[in-house]
């Protein structure tokens, strides 16, 4: 394997950085220009799951057509359909915090800084270490600390109001 080839999935990587680090401001903004303060949200999920179907199943059956490979699922369905599912929660969450007042750079940096902390734990418990937890290293257990500290430090003094919000409560509050 050749270097260059060993980092492609670096780059796929940071292309889902990428992706995923926009999710939540668009969703937000889908979400209030729906122009409905009840439903809103609900009606920006049902878009996201229109745009997941045309993505994620029209893309799929087509690339694997173009291939010629069969459409046998069974083998991997169940893990398949549990990741999707508990993908499509994550997103019905993010709307909900939303909807709670929660503000996108908030409530994305809780969920990015946590969800590496969930993956860990839940990674560890099904395919445990030789040797146990007695065999990682500090690093790892610093890194899941930095995470965890780090989403707290970008929630907590993220800038408190938008330049536009601020310039609006400033010009009503002027006598």
């Amino acid at each position: 394997m050749t270097k260059k080839n060993s980092m492609n999935w670096v780059t796929f990587a940071l292309m889902t950085v990428a992706f995923w680090g926009l999710y939540g401001v668009f969703l937000h903004k889908g979400a209030m220009g729906m122009a409905d303060p009840q439903f809103g949200r609900y009606k920006a999920f049902l878009v996201v799951g229109i745009a997941y179907f045309l993505v994620a199943v029209l893309a799929p059956l087509i690339l694997l057509k173009m291939s010629g490979s069969d459409l046998n699922v069974r083998p991997g369905f169940k893990w398949s359909f549990i990741a999707g599912v508990v993908g499509a929660l994550g997103a019905l969450g993010v709307l909900l915090a939303f909807g709670k007042g929660g503000p996108p750079s908030a409530v994305m940096s809780i969920i990015f800084a946590g969800a590496p902390v969930v993956n860990a734990v839940v990674a560890l418990s099904m395919h445990p270490p030789a040797g146990g937890l007695g065999a990682l290293r500090w690093q790892f257990f610093a890194g899941i600390v930095l995470a965890a500290v780090g989403g707290c430090l970008v929630t907590m003094y993220k800038d408190p109001k938008p330049a536009k919000a601020a310039e609006e409560s400033a010009t009503v509050a002027k006598p």
